[in-house]
């Protein structure tokens, strides 16, 4: 039952006491302890749809699993080619935009000697690719900055749990994952020649040494300019004694 407290609480000794506040407390405290105690808990893996009177939400992980929205991509894995390595080229563009900071990459060279196709089309790979789990902040921009398809964020997991530190750097052997990835532009892909290509470009353009692509202007504005060029415009140098 609410009572009426004073407005000088220094000279009633309940307020000065906390008592009343204290027994509401407790009281409140046992009704809850009692009603979740005696009635079963919901356990739907949705918290917010959970009804009954049993008010516990808390999900008892990993019995139960709240599950992902459908925007949720998941951790990062490299793609590999259909020979089994990853499609990176090593070159920095997801370090570099990472804000976090979290990505680590060592580069190798092919060595000219190497008889295998992609040796004559790609300079580098990634002796080393090393990704912090634990300062990603899963942004994304390494994906979209990727100029190769070598990194993705489509596998659907969360970073599993470990007991030290270390386990959440994530090296290429744990990192390579998930199907081969292969594209009609993968340079080891073209053929050795420098044959023109069997399907047509959409826009007209011309290759470095081929000449100049014909600039397209109205049929007044041609003829003006046509004029233009064809008269001979006289140029006189002075000379300084």
């Amino acid at each position: 039952m609410a009572y009426k407290a004073t407005k000088n609480p220094t000279t009633d000794l309940r307020e000065r006491l906390f008592l009343p506040e204290l027994l509401r407390g407790l009281a409140i405290t046992t009704r809850h302890f009692l009603r979740n105690l005696f009635n079963p808990r919901d356990t739907n893996v949705h918290v917010v749809d959970r009804k009954g009177p049993n008010l516990v939400s808390t999900v008892s992980y990993p019995e139960e699993k709240t599950p992902y929205p459908p925007g949720y991509r998941g951790l990062h894995r490299l793609v590999p080619r259909d020979d089994g390595k990853p499609r990176c080229v090593a070159c920095y563009m997801c370090a570099t935009i990472c804000p976090a900071q979290c990505i680590y990459i060592e580069a190798g060279e092919y060595e000219t000697t190497d008889p295998s196709s992609e040796s004559r089309v790609i300079e580098k790979y990634p002796t080393q690719f090393v990704i912090d789990e634990l300062r990603c902040i899963v942004c994304g921009l390494c994906v979209d900055a990727c100029p190769k398809d070598a990194i993705r964020m489509d596998t659907g997991l969360h970073t599993p749990s470990e007991y030290n530190r270390s386990g959440f750097v994530w090296d290429i052997p744990k990192l390579l994952q998930g199907p081969a990835v292969s594209h009609a532009s993968d340079p080891w892909n073209k053929r050795a020649s420098s044959a023109t290509p069997p399907h047509q470009h959409h826009e007209p353009h011309t290759r470095i040494g081929e000449g100049l692509v014909p600039l397209k202007l109205p049929t007044g504005e041609q003829q003006k300019r046509t004029e233009v060029t064809d008269q001979a415009i006289p140029v006189t140098r002075f000379l300084k004694d």
